[in-house]
């Protein structure tokens, strides 16, 4: 992977290891609304650490704003039916494939994480909050539902928050996105890139099956009965076991050596 991929919207740079891809969403004017341009471009991020190296990728916005959500200029107001159906689409395909895709992700949430912004960051795996950081979908507020973003919103956090969210439209810092299981952690601003660098530099250094097989075993169990899911998982981490890494981890920590990852 490579910086081609950056657009007029999206900034991306990859780690010297190129293990970790970090694409920035440069709409600072917009309070880096999610234009399709950059729905576009975080897709093809995706498609590219799928067929790398890359074991995370980390989405932020720029300038100390994550995401306000969709934008509203971008909206297809009296195009009919289906110029809406692919207008919505286009969030509802990029949260698919954030799941899918076999790197972990990380939201880094400086500022605004609004609306579909807030959609965003829920679907990914990691949320890193900057304790100043403000949360919430305020669609109401126009006469929107936000259907599309309460999906991964609703999987995430405590049910009753999230409908007193979504129906009122009101904002919660990061303490209160925390505790109703919003953000994985929230850190000062003046430490927030030393943390967030710590955290990618510990995901990245899995190995690349672990991550693969893991991410995939967890979002296909979620939505099973107890039992079926203990059957699942117990094949999943047969596959695991007998995966080259499990062996060159077991034979790494018996010789007291670091383990070499290939992704076997």
């Amino acid at each position: 992977m490579n910086e081609t991929l950056s657009n007029d919207d999206l900034a991306v740079s990859v780690s010297d290891d190129n293990l970790v891809v970090r694409a920035t969403i440069d709409r600072p004017d917009q309070r880096n609304a999610l234009g399709e341009n950059v729905i576009r471009g975080l897709h093809d991020v995706l498609e590219a650490a799928d067929d790398g190296d890359q074991r995370v990728v980390v989405i932020r916005g720029a300038e100390g704003t994550f995401c306000s959500g969709g934008d509203m200029t971008e909206f297809p107001i009296g195009q009919g039916t289906q110029a809406y159906r692919e207008n919505f689409g286009a969030l509802s395909g990029l949260i698919k494939r954030m799941h899918a895709t076999d790197a972990l992700t990380v939201a880094a949430v400086e500022g605004y994480c609004l609306a579909g912004g807030l959609g965003l960051a829920s679907a990914c795996e990691f949320v890193i909050s900057s304790a100043d950081a403000e949360f919430g979908t305020p669609e109401v507020e126009v006469g929107l539902f936000p259907a599309q973003a309460m999906a991964p919103i609703a999987r995430a956090g405590s049910e009753k928050a999230v409908l007193d969210l979504l129906f009122t439209g009101k904002r919660v810092d990061a303490e209160r996105a925390k505790e109703i299981g919003l953000v994985t952690d929230i850190v000062p601003a003046d430490e927030f890139d030393a943390e967030l660098d710590e955290l990618v530099d510990t995901l990245a250094a899995n190995s690349p099956v672990l991550i693969a097989m893991g991410k995939e075993a967890y979002y296909e169990q979620r939505d099973m009965g107890f039992g079926e899911a203990l059957s699942y998982l117990k094949e999943m981490i047969t596959l695991i076991a007998m995966s080259d890494e499990t062996e060159e981890g077991i034979n790494a920590f018996l010789t007291d050596s670091e383990p070499d990852w290939r992704g076997r």
